[in-house]
């Protein structure tokens, strides 16, 4: 960082020189170099963490110097086959099942699509029905929604206003044709870890003895470093996790299938990783990802405990310097790391910016839909009216997060609540008859509860 009265200088220097140059005045001129100056703080690490420097020096010799085919039979080939060979099986380690039955492929979104298209086509004159969770990753959500093109059932099982999804209901959505049930581990904008241990037992004893039929995924990008991966305990028959939210490199994801589990490949080619994900795989980003796992694996517990009392503080705070804040998810039962809130009467896309003019990095919700304007699934299946959807920011924390970094947030995030609210059109008022704007509630009706309140 450069010399704050140096830069002080420059500012008056070029004033004197006549104060504009490129139509900026001397005013923003002082503004834009004091912005670039400012502290970033990373909240959005739910969307995606830097690469941990013991990770990126576990990669480094596969890119310049053990950069072999593994498919190869020479040497060089053959030590990268081993490297993949060792990640592998430190992986399986972690999630307690054998070696062979982790599967390598691009993200978590094509682990997702590998789960969910090849157990549809590989079963499907076995059924069509499919059954999810209506607060899923777009990554099963959309996937799901393209097998209804063609002929495939699927149920949505709604989650309580806590976001919880009650395993009673997927109990009760089990028919004689479901051949998969995806459930998500933990929710990526919410936080909500689910009961997945409980559903995986209820999926277990609905199969009759002769089949297998239906399968259990669940998507753990979210959960992976942060809970119990064990799939054993857990009662999946198919998991997913990426490299991107654990400190590992981008572009790299895993699937667990249960050894008899049968799917049908989605990308065809050289029939590498058992035919199920063709292509030459990046060893480099292979072994990144099982070093990152380990890692997160090992300090799971001591970070843990460390983001969960940033979180309980900042929750805390937030509710206790902004009216009308209100905590998405279970209090709770959510991952260590994230605080999900609506602020009521705001656009999240507004807050966001003011927040990124700060110098501060947050999100209105999943990463992966951030260029749309419309409001979050996950958030209106709480049951919560348009307006409220809108008003949802995540802040998500990592390693490098601080108390002191969430106190500074704090400083600001009170201002910029009330300067929105100001020019705000949307009112929804608490423990009043009447809205301010009943329009906001079309098709709603006139109250929402959340969280055991009710507003109105």
């Amino acid at each position: 960082m450069r010399n704050f009265h140096k830069v002080v200088a420059e500012i008056l220097e070029f004033s004197a020189k006549g104060g504009s140059a490129f139509g900026m005045t001397t005013g923003n001129i002082f503004n834009q170099r004091v912005y670039y100056m400012k502290k970033e703080i990373y909240l959005d690490h739910a969307a995606t963490t830097y690469i941990d420097e013991r990770v990126l020096e576990a990669m480094r010799p596969y890119f310049c110097v053990e950069f072999g085919n593994p498919s190869s039979m020479y040497r060089a080939g053959l030590r990268a086959k081993d490297a993949i060979d060792t990640a592998r099986s430190r992986i399986a380690k972690i999630l307690q099942c054998k070696a062979d039955e982790i599967i390598f492929t691009g993200s978590g979104t094509e682990s997702d699509n590998l789960a969910i298209l090849g157990i549809a086509k590989a079963h499907a004159q076995h059924g069509k029905h499919i059954i999810i969770s209506a607060i899923e990753h777009h990554a099963v959500l959309h996937t799901a929604e393209a097998l209804k093109k063609e002929g495939f059932e699927l149920t949505l099982v709604p989650v309580a206003e806590d976001g919880i999804v009650n395993p009673g209901d997927v109990k009760k959505a089990l028919r004689p044709d479901t051949i998969l049930v995806s459930i998500m581990y933990a929710n990526n904008e919410i936080g909500t870890i689910q009961p997945i241990h409980e559903i995986g037992r209820i999926i277990k004893e609905s199969r009759n003895g002769k089949t297998l039929l239906p399968y259990f995924h669940t998507d753990a990008c979210q959960a992976a470093g942060a809970l119990n991966m064990d799939v054993h305990y857990l009662g999946a028959d198919l998991l997913t996790f990426n490299g991107s939210k654990i400190y590992g490199p981008k572009g790299i994801g895993a699937l667990f299938i249960r050894q008899g589990v049968r799917l049908e490949p989605i990308v065809y080619g050289g029939g590498q990783e058992k035919g199920l994900r063709s292509g030459t795989e990046n060893t480099a980003l292979i072994v990144g990802l099982a070093r990152a796992l380990e890692i997160a694996h090992e300090e799971r517990e001591t970070e843990n405990k460390r983001l969960t009392c940033l979180r309980d503080y900042f929750i805390s705070e937030v509710e206790n310097r902004i009216p009308k804040a209100i905590l998405n998810g279970h209090r709770t039962k959510r991952l260590p790391n994230n605080v999900n809130i609506t602020f009521l009467d705001v656009e999240g896309e507004a807050v966001l910016l003011y927040l990124d003019n700060e110098g501060i990095s947050v999100s209105t919700g999943s990463a992966c839909t951030s260029t749309t304007l419309d409001p979050s699934h996950v958030i209106l299946a709480l049951g919560v009216p348009y307006e409220y959807a809108h008003g949802s920011i995540r802040f998500s924390f990592g390693r490098k997060t601080t108390k002191e970094d969430l106190d500074f947030v704090l400083g600001v995030l009170p201002n910029i609540i009330q300067k929105l609210r100001d020019i705000s059109p949307v009112r929804i008022e608490i423990g009043q008859k009447e809205v301010s704007h009943p329009e906001a509630f079309a098709g709603q009706g006139s109250k929402i509860k959340v969280g055991g309140k009710t507003y109105k």
